[in-house]
């Protein structure tokens, strides 16, 4: 209960409204600090302090603010935004803030009400609790004390909180609640199961590691021509409908990231309701589980409030850097971050800041580097090594990568899938452009793909990388007088080039055997190509005519066997036969 300080009837830690502007709300009465929680008017909506001016507090309010009015009271919690972290977090379906629609849905129907919220964990919910310490073992903040079996398949280690240190009183195993005490320190501190933390505050570790280990997604335009190392960062802009994500559900599905976090912020209703549709029917195909199980959704679409939606994507990355510190390695999807910086944008003018280029504020950099900033394979302070992976989609308008958003996210990332509408008209899916995206982890990752895959891996992706440019280059002198005026050697580059785009950089999501393809497939692939190329250039100088070489048939059922599921078996037939194939015509000369 807040009382009474002074005559007026002011309350401590209450102030009034004094200004509305949307989500923007000025506030008089009130000594907060900066990014304190506080409840704006009858309704107690609440929002954060984003400025202080004098006497007066700004305010970004998570919702709608429609019929708030002047003189309402506003009252400073003294606390920032802050997360439960601790059993119950997979599978659950957040908004931006950390309410969990599901609950909310069942309080007030089909419609988020203003006003309305509920805790992030389950405060009904026991969990079995199996310590991983004993009595008299000393311990420091970040520790592993114990696990939970929060899914058939999925172990949630309970971390003692950062702060934490002293030696273990007492502990056992049990039947808990998430804020039932489970430990019990000789300085008196009691440890929870749950613990809180700050969205806008990174969670501490010991050591930030090197990427030198692939995220590997099982698409082979990534693993091979664009790889992702684990703990790193990646952007894939494109414009509407060319699969930004699809490719994202693809890596949900397929990345050998233990947890998954997918930020849907400010995306279009119907393509967040098919996620949130789709992931509970998924099935994870590394375990025949539900792909829910390790995963956690926050939805915040674009017709819910733009304050929260610049929060979510802080409300993802914190969730992600806690079951990092666990030892998982997370990869973490925003889609998009286009619409967060529009949030941004929106916000910035109501607070009549000078505009920046095409009216995002001056400090939008600086917001995407403390997002991706937050990516890293680490060693955290329990010991364990895990990683956080931010693959962030943008939407650039028109498919114009000059735009401030994709510029400003080009100079933090490492990794550029572009997606590319040209190839979308052509149905070359995924859409990325070979030419225009780039990998700048691939000298990093050089160790791990010589001793996992083979020593010549990198030299065979730049062949392949070399063809394909030469392609590009072959296709201005085709256009101008046909491919007939070429010489030999360029026709069949050109129809080795071909094959590698519709071998290697086609991929059907939806085909139950081609929409994962293992990294060794993937070199395989690859290096039957290379050998159909080594053999036909032979057989040039003989004579024999590019077309020939192209209607084999080994050529046909090399093309085919990405879709085998007898994969092995089908693909040495197409060698098989190539060889043969090769033998007779270079004995017909």
């Amino acid at each position: 209960m807040i009382e009474n300080s002074d005559e007026s009837g002011a309350k401590d830690g209450a102030g009034e409204i004094y200004r509305v502007a949307g989500p923007v709300v000025t506030a008089i009465g009130l000594k907060p600090r900066m990014y304190d929680v506080v409840f704006v008017g009858e309704e107690s909506l609440m929002g954060e302090v984003i400025g202080l001016v004098r006497e007066k507090t700004i305010i970004q309010v998570y919702e709608d603010t429609t019929g708030v009015k002047p003189g309402e009271e506003v009252v400073d919690t003294g606390k920032p935004l802050v997360l439960e972290l601790g059993p119950g977090l997979l599978s659950s379906i957040y908004d931006g803030i950390q309410r969990p629609l599901p609950v909310l849905r069942e309080k007030m129907g089909d419609y988020v009400e203003r006003g309305v919220t509920a805790p992030g964990l389950d405060r009904e919910k026991s969990w079995n609790f199996v310590p991983s310490i004993q009595e008299g073992d000393q311990i420091n903040g970040g520790a592993i004390i114990g696990t939970v079996q929060e899914s058939e398949h999925m172990e949630h280690r309970i971390l003692a909180p950062t702060d934490a240190e002293g030696t273990v009183q007492s502990i056992k195993e049990g039947g808990y609640g998430v804020e039932d005490v489970v430990c019990t320190l000789d300085n008196g501190k009691n440890l929870k199961m749950m613990q809180t933390w700050p969205v806008r505050v990174p969670r501490p570790y010991k050591e930030k590691l090197m990427p030198e280990i692939p995220l590997i997604t099982g698409q082979r335009v990534l693993d091979t021509f664009f790889p992702l190392a684990k703990g790193g960062t990646a952007a894939i802009p494109g414009g509407f409908g060319t699969g930004k994500t699809v490719t994202q559900h693809q890596l949900s599905k397929w990345s050998d990231a233990k947890i998954v976090v997918y930020v849907g912020c400010g995306e279009r209703g119907n393509e967040m309701t098919e996620v949130l549709t789709e992931f509970p029917e998924l099935e994870d195909p590394w375990t025949g589980a539900p792909l829910m199980q390790r995963t956690i959704l926050i939805a915040n679409t674009s017709n819910m409030p733009v304050a929260a939606r610049e929060a979510s994507v802080y409300t993802g990355v914190t969730i992600a850097e806690y079951f990092r510190d666990m030892g998982y390695h997370v990869s973490l999807m925003a889609d998009s971050t286009s619409r967060w910086a529009e949030a941004m944008r929106e916000i910035s003018s109501r607070l009549e800041e000078m505009p920046g280029e095409e009216g995002y504020p001056a400090y939008l950099s600086a917001r995407l580097s403390e997002f991706y900033e937050r990516a890293g394979r680490v060693t955290a302070l329990s010991g364990s090594e895990g990683s956080v992976s931010i693959i962030g989609a943008v939407s650039p308008p028109g498919g114009d990568f000059s735009e401030p958003i994709t510029q400003g996210t080009l100079r933090i990332v490492k990794v550029f899938w572009a997606l590319d509408t040209k190839l979308r008209e052509r149905r070359h899916f995924p859409a990325i452009n070979w030419l225009t995206s780039y990998s700048l982890y691939l000298s990093t990752l050089e160790d791990w793909f010589t001793k996992e895959v083979a020593p010549d891996f990198l030299r065979l992706r730049g062949w392949a990388m070399a063809v394909l440019q030469k392609e590009a280059e072959l296709q201005e002198i085709v256009q101008l007088v046909g491919s007939d005026a070429l010489p030999e050697e360029q026709r069949l580059t050109l129809e080795v080039a071909r094959m590698l785009r519709e071998i290697i950089l086609q991929q059907n999501a939806y085909h139950k055997v081609d929409t994962y393809s293992d990294i060794k497939r993937q070199y395989i692939l690859l290096q039957s190509i290379k050998k159909f190329s080594d053999l036909a250039t032979r057989l040039i100088p003989l004579g024999i005519s590019v077309e020939v070489i192209a209607g084999l048939n080994s050529k046909l059922l090399l093309s085919k066997v990405k879709y085998e599921e007898k994969f092995d078996e089908e693909l040495d037939r197409a060698l098989n036969k190539m060889e043969d194939e090769f033998k007779n015509l270079e004995a017909s000369t």
